[in-house]
This record gives C-alpha cells, sequence and structure tokens, in this order.
C-alpha cells in the first residue's frame, strides 16, 4: 500500500489522471480493477475513478508495490490486463475477454473497459496515436456481456470495421458459445425459436412464444456436450444475434445458466458458489462468402478454451 499527499500541481485533477502520472509504469488495467475493488480511498473514504482530488487529499492505494512500479510479480503469472491476444493483423484483433468486464462504457463503469484497454495496448505498440485528427479509433465489432468471457473482434482500421460488420449482417461470421445450465435438457441437440422484446429502461430482454409489437425473432441451436449432478454443459450456436440471447432464452425453457443474476436462480446460485454467470463466447468461424479487405480470413476459426467452476 502507497500513500500520497496531492501537490498544489494536481488540484482539481481526476484522480485516475493523476495516478498514472505519478505510477507511469503501472498496468492501465491494473489501475481500473484497483477502482472496481474500491481498492484506493481518498481521506479513508473509496473513490470512483472520476473523482476529482483537492490539494492536501490523502490517498491510500492498496496495489502491491510490484505492480504500481510495473515490476514482475512474483508466483503471480502474467499480470492481469483483461484480456489475451488470439489473433492480430495489421486490420483485425481478436481478443480472449476476462469476465467481470465491460466491452465498451456503460451506466456502471466509464472507464477500464475492454476498449479502453485495447486502445491502451495498440497505443504502447505505437499502432495508434489517440487525439490525432483523421487517425481511425480501433472499434469493436461486436458485443459481449460484461460478466460473460471469450472472444471479441476489434477492428483496426474504417475498411475492416465496415467489412467486418457487413459479414455478421450476412450471417457469415459464426458465433459458439459453452456454458452450465440447470437441469437436464428434454433433447440432446435443438433449434429453439422464440421472439425477444428489449426492454432499455429496466436493462433486460423478455420471451414469449408469440410474436408481439416490437419484438425480434430469436434462434438458438444447442448440443449437450456432458451432463452430471443434475447439470448440463452447452454448445451453443447463435443464428441470431440478439441482446442477452443465449441467457433468456435457456432461462425461458427451464434451463438457466449457472451464476446468471439477472436470468437465472438467485438460490442456485448462492449454492453454487459462483462469481459470474458459467457462459464463454469460446469459438468464432469467418465463413466468409462476399468479397471485402477481409476475405483473405476465409474459412478461418479460432478457439479459446472457457474456464468454468468446478460444479459438475
Amino acid at each position: 500500500m502507497r500513500e500520497l499527499i496531492v501537490k498544489e500541481e494536481n488540484d482539481e485533477k481526476r484522480i485516475d489522471k493523476v495516478l498514472k502520472e505519478e505510477f507511469p509504469n503501472m498496468p492501465v488495467s491494473a489501475l481500473f480493477k484497483a477502482f472496481r475493488k474500491k481498492d484506493i480511498k481518498v481521506n479513508g473514504k473509496r473513490v470512483k475513478e472520476d473523482f476529482i482530488l483537492k490539494k492536501g487529499d490523502k490517498l491510500e492505494i492498496f496495489i502491491i508495490d510490484e505492480i504500481l512500479d510495473g515490476k514482475p510479480v512474483q508466483d503471480s503469472g502474467k499480470l492481469n490486463k483483461g484480456f489475451s491476444i488470439v489473433f492480430e493483423d495489421a486490420n483485425l484483433l481478436i481478443v480472449n475477454k476476462e469476465q467481470g468486464i465491460p466491452v465498451h462504457p456503460d451506466r456502471d463503469q466509464t472507464t477500464g473497459t475492454l476498449i479502453d484497454l485495447v486502445h491502451h495496448y495498440l497505443e504502447e505498440k505505437g499502432e495508434w496515436s489517440p487525439g490525432k485528427a483523421g487517425v481511425f479509433t480501433p472499434s469493436l465489432c461486436h458485443r459481449l456481456d460484461r460478466n460473460t468471457g471469450g472472444l471479441v473482434v476489434i477492428a483496426k482500421n474504417s475498411e475492416s470495421l465496415k467489412d467486418m460488420l457487413g459479414k455478421i449482417k450476412n450471417n457469415e461470421v459464426k458465433k459458439y458459445y459453452q456454458c452450465l445450465v440447470k437441469g437436464k435438457m428434454e433433447r440432446e441437440f435443438d433449434e429453439l425459436k422464440a421472439f425477444l422484446i428489449k426492454d432499455e429502461r429496466k436493462s433486460r430482454v423478455f420471451i414469449s412464444d408469440e410474436r408481439k409489437k416490437g419484438s425480434l425473432e430469436i434462434i438458438t441451436k444447442y448440443r449437450v456436450l456432458s451432463y452430471k449432478k443434475d447439470v448440463s454443459k452447452l454448445d451453443v450456436e447463435l443464428i441470431t444475434g440478439r441482446t442477452h440471447q443465449i441467457r433468456a432464452h435457456l432461462a425461458y425453457v427451464g434451463h438457466p445458466i449457472i451464476g446468471d443474476g439477472k436470468y437465472g436462480t438467485n438460490a442456485l446460485n448462492r449454492a453454487f458458489k459462483v462469481k459470474y454467470q458459467a457462459l464463454w463466447a469460446y469459438k468464432v468461424v469467418f465463413d466468409f462468402e462476399s468479397p471485402g479487405i477481409l476475405h483473405y480470413l476465409k474459412g478461418r476459426r479460432f478457439e479459446i478454451k472457457p474456464i468454468f467452476p468446478d460444479i459438475m
């Protein structure tokens, strides 16, 4: 733990900017992880990354010295930076996002998101210079829920972003997930169909068997990989890609994902003592047909190994 007293030159500055200046070798992901875990205090009170400092404020930073100084941490493996790289070239970056990190700013977290971490990574490499006029900002090609881990595709230039968005719209990008759900599935494999309505105000979706005003059709394919202790492990393919589709659709048919606090069962989640929903975007296949700057990746597939709690 380190303590700092705010100097006059840092009066009226955001705390995250001051800490970046004070500890330039600290991974930015470690800084925002500390804010998320409430490991940074000002005058004895926990604060967020946008807190405005005053001259004379006392900062308490509960981060180990090695991380603050950007040195290797003994016996701890790699520093947690929120993602690992699965594939990278001049046009695309495909990363394996850790659970618990939002892909972009939301109502609960505006900084320290996956896209922030990716921007920092590319800036450190010298591939991106923020603030320059006319410079493209590396952008997400799709979304992934905060508590879902797995593959996320990021475009490094405008041509790649346009091409990838078009291929996703044309169903030329196949996305596969694995998850743990409550109970035994009625069939070993199936194609589930229903209709989804999104409620922006409640930040959730609702499923029904009948089409209603404002609803969208959803199609979710699954295959049972294993079953044990009243928990099924599924391989899921998204035919349509709607908000919270897998989580809400499986819960609707009576098999909520273990650890899902929004669509799952709280009593069940407490019993299994899991921190995040047991859902991973583990494979993406580029089934390209249309021409474009990314056509050289036709037929490529990228895959990671999901990390599940030991409950089966």
